[in-house]
């Protein structure tokens, strides 16, 4: 009987608590912060923050999520090291090539052209002058020093760090070797797996045979 008493209690309760429900303005918020979060302005002044700014500096040696750093220092001797040095990372295949292609008609052809002979639009145009062809001896690039230019810029072109990850800019990279290797009249670079067989020496093989008909021999 208790129990009846304190279940048709509870249901009088429950049932009070929902007819009193108004759908056409808030209820009741038992716990606000749940509700409402604390905003703060970007790069607006609080004194909870250290140093009271909202924006605060990454911790130190952070890096951002798919960015790695880069060792070559945006100078003449940065430049020259990279020329030397830097290698490209990713196996030149044809769909790196294709990937490549698609990158620098958005970003290069416009200055350096579509074959990489500096006659893009712009410089038809006569709006930037000077553009070098990728095959100008005076100038002999490398994988590395195409990636350094394009992370650093040169001269009027800017950098193209920020639009471009590594990888495409490697992509990249390819491509213009390969524009150049056509200038040039080469074969471009294209990396491709080649399985060696081992043949079985024929003196081995010979003996093999002697080795078989004996065996028949005997029998």
């Amino acid at each position: 009987m208790k129990n009846t008493i304190k279940i048709l209690a509870v249901a009088i309760v429950m049932i009070s608590v929902i007819s009193c429900q108004n759908d056409k303005k808030p209820n009741y918020q038992y716990m606000p912060n749940m509700y409402e979060s604390v905003g703060y302005e970007a790069y607006g002044e609080y004194s909870v923050f250290p140093g009271g700014m909202e924006a605060m500096q990454p911790a130190e040696g952070s890096i951002p999520r798919g960015w790695m750093p880069y060792d070559y220092e945006n100078s003449n001797v940065g430049y020259q090291l990279a020329k030397d040095t830097l290698k490209n990372p990713i196996r030149y295949t044809l769909e790196n090539e294709e990937k490549g292609k698609a990158l620098y008609d958005i970003y290069c052809a416009i200055c350096h052209g579509g074959k990489g002979d500096g006659k893009g639009t712009l410089v038809q145009r006569e709006k930037i002058l000077g553009v070098p062809s990728y095959d100008d001896v005076g100038r002999a690039i490398t994988e590395g020093s195409i990636y350094h230019v394009m992370y650093y810029g040169i001269n009027s072109m800017g950098s193209y760090a920020s639009q471009t990850s590594e990888h495409e800019r490697w992509q990249i990279v390819q491509y213009v070797e390969k524009l150049k290797a056509d200038l040039e009249g080469k074969t471009p670079r294209i990396d491709t797996d080649i399985a060696v067989i081992e043949e079985k020496p024929e003196v081995e093989a010979h003996q093999d045979h002697e080795t078989t008909e004996d065996h028949n021999n005997a029998h």
